[in-house]
């Protein structure tokens, strides 16, 4: 068993996958965490990195989008022989697979009650009260749920990236910096991504330090997406009499599934002592 084996989201039971075809979100939240780059897409100018992120979506590509996103790991080894480079490749990884599975279920629920959603804000309504408990974090993940790549296709021409000439460039809605500047773009060797300001993000208390906070993330991702494919096979075996119905079953199989990971998650950063934060590799060590 390699190293990587041995972390919780190892230990998580993969979805079975069926023989559906992916359709065309999370997508913000989810930039903090990723690295990793993917070939054959056109990403030599800013601008041409939104197009891309919206030919993915509109062409189904999903799982390719956490491609575009950039992350400079540190030079750090952990004691089971895991780098941070590895780890955050894992986060990536079953990102993508989330991001699939998340995409066939949307496009699995319009098919399945196309006159709710023929009213949007009705099926928004019929999800978003299932998600109530939940807090203002429920009413985004119903959004999710709904549609998950609607901002990038309805505000794809009032986002702008602005190239700053360093080898950056500035990301804007309406002229305004997105998220307060937390998400920007930087140049590669593979073309521009998206990325953050690391040294801020380390700075935080929600960011993963250790080689179980990584673990836990990709645990956290791999837990939705295993919930997801539950109710995918509820949709598939008609199990909902109306769109009321699959979302209490969404609220109690999704919310459920996030709220317990962060709590994992919460209570490994505040009892941090001791944790594996890995060693800073070195030439020839």
């Amino acid at each position: 068993m390699s190293p990587s084996d041995s972390s919780p989201s190892s230990m998580l039971q993969r979805p079975r996958r069926r023989g559906t075809v992916a359709a065309p979100g999370l997508v913000a939240s989810c930039l903090a965490v990723l690295a990793g780059c993917e070939p054959n897409l056109e990403t030599g100018t800013p601008e041409a990195t939104l197009d891309t992120a919206l030919r993915l979506v509109e062409e189904g590509e999903i799982r390719r989008l956490p491609g575009l996103i950039h992350l400079d790991a540190r030079p750090v080894t952990y004691s089971d022989g895991v780098t941070e480079a590895s780890a955050i490749e894992d986060v990536r990884s079953k990102l993508s697979d989330m991001l699939d599975q998340l995409a066939r279920v949307s496009r699995k629920l319009r098919d399945r009650f196309p006159d709710d959603f023929a009213d949007e804000q009705r099926a928004a309504e019929a999800i978003g009260a299932r998600f109530d408990r939940f807090g203002d974090f429920g009413g985004r993940v119903s959004g999710v749920l709904l549609d998950p790549f609607a901002f990038l296709r309805e505000q794809r021409d009032r986002l702008e990236a602005f190239d700053l000439g360093d080898g950056t460039a500035a990301l804007s809605l309406d002229e305004e910096p997105i998220a307060g500047g937390l998400i920007s773009m930087v140049e590669t060797d593979d073309g521009w991504r998206f990325t953050v300001p690391v040294e801020l993000a380390r700075a935080s208390e929600w960011w993963p330090d250790s080689r179980h906070e990584w673990a836990v993330i990709a645990s956290m991702m791999l837990a939705v997406e295993n919930a997801l494919a539950d109710f995918e096979r509820e949709i598939d075996d008609e199990g909902f009499r109306d769109l009321d119905h699959a979302g209490e079953r969404a609220g109690r199989l999704l919310g459920e599934s996030v709220v317990v990971q962060s709590i994992i998650y919460a209570s490994m950063k505040r009892s941090d002592e001791g944790a594996d934060r890995g060693t800073l590799d070195t030439p020839g060590s």
